[in-house]
């Protein structure tokens, strides 16, 4: 009944290899899952480089902001 003639620890090692395999497979699943949900931040350089190629502002603005970022 209990592991197949080990007695209470032949089911005791069942039951905890079992369990660490189901461990594994649920760290796994929350591990693969989390990579694909976390939305990755610009930084403010990557921003405004954006902002300075679309036009938004001009380049002596660009320098201003960047030289601010800099220090």
């Amino acid at each position: 009944m209990w592991g197949g003639g080990y007695g209470f620890m032949g089911g005791f090692m069942m039951l905890l290899f079992w369990g660490a395999v189901i461990a594994l497979i649920v760290f796994l699943v929350v591990r693969m899952r989390g990579n694909e949900t976390r939305p990755s931040e610009p930084d403010a350089q990557e921003t405004l480089r954006r902002r300075y190629a679309n036009g938004e502002i001009n380049e002596e603005e660009y320098r201003r902001l960047k030289a601010t970022l800099d220090e």
